[in-house]
């Protein structure tokens, strides 16, 4: 039995049906790393899903081909002598996936160097108009308003405004400094660069889309929380509120910025953490989600 239509019907549920069910679930910013991690490994399973289809496509059953050369046959077409030999169904099993795969890394490679070609310009910019603050491990940067950003890669930096500096207070300007690192250690921008390379690739299904989007609200999220560990939530809140304005420079991430306004109203909410059976059966289904494609092109045999 040639897997295709179970692998397309798959990878349309993935592609299009998921993305639905995430949006509409509540759990996602109660545990933004756990939901970032999700929307990947959908993004994952639906490539994996369509390389295998175009695989089996290319490796049709026997009795599949013969039923479409009786239709053509049917048709009037006599397509007895053009029947690709099996090196060509060969190739194009091989090629077709190859495609996808090299398609995905080329442009994860290609929006990584991009991002970090803007950071190194921005470096240098920097080097001339700022100045580095050894109490804040920060460059300060001359700017009328409150804004603070990180660039991350190999040569990390974390940069504040010194209105920013003077109008926030020194709890506010810890916590800002806080959600920056945590972008940097948590290494964000490779995520980021990760759902901008399947957009790139599959500019046009919903998962795409909302996967780009979704990531980078998470992610900020996912800053947050770690701010919140060592500051309260009205500190962060207050300073979320001052640089709501800002706006970060290609390849950084900024604590300010369009997602604010969603953010503040997850902290200054009721917050209650995920229940661990709940994260566990979710971590669960993603790990199901990423191996069932395989398991519909490599049924278990029967007998």
């Amino acid at each position: 039995m040639n897997a295709a239509p179970v692998l397309i019907g798959y990878s349309v549920a993935v592609g299009f049906v998921a993305p639905r069910l995430m949006l509409r679930a509540g759990w996602p910013h109660r545990a933004p790393a756990l939901a970032v991690a999700v929307w990947h490994t959908l993004a994952v399973s639906f490539s994996i899903g369509i390389a295998l289809s175009a695989y089996n496509l290319a490796m049709p059953t026997e009795h599949v081909h013969a039923g479409l050369t009786g239709l053509l046959h049917s048709c009037g077409l006599d397509v007895g002598a053009d029947r690709p030999g099996p090196g060509t169904a060969d190739r194009l099993a091989v090629g077709v996936p190859a495609a996808i795969a090299i398609a995905l890394a080329g442009s994860f490679a290609f929006h990584l160097t991009r991002a970090r070609r803007a950071r190194t310009e921005h470096r240098e910019a920097l080097d001339l108009v700022g100045r580095h603050s050894p109490r804040l491990s920060a460059t300060v940067l001359p700017y009328d308003i409150p804004a603070a950003y990180c660039l991350p890669g190999r040569r990390p930096r974390i940069v504040i405004s010194d209105a920013a500096v003077r109008e926030l207070t020194p709890a506010q300007v810890g916590a800002v400094l806080e959600h920056e690192q945590a972008h940097i250690s948590g290494r964000h921008h490779l995520a980021l660069a990760a759902v901008e390379a399947f957009h790139s690739v599959f500019r046009r299904l919903p998962l795409a889309r909302h996967a780009r989007e979704q990531t980078a609200l998470l992610l900020e999220m996912v800053a947050d929380d770690r701010a919140l560990r060592s500051h309260s939530d009205e500190v962060l809140a207050t300073a979320m509120y001052e640089m709501a304005a800002a706006r970060a420079p290609k390849g950084a991430l900024a604590a300010g910025g369009h997602t604010v306004l969603i953010r503040l109203k997850r902290i200054l909410g009721p917050r209650k953490a995920p229940h661990p059976a709940l994260w566990g059966s979710i971590a669960a289904t993603a790990v199901a989600v990423l191996l069932l494609p395989l398991l519909f092109a490599c049924p278990p045999g029967l007998g």
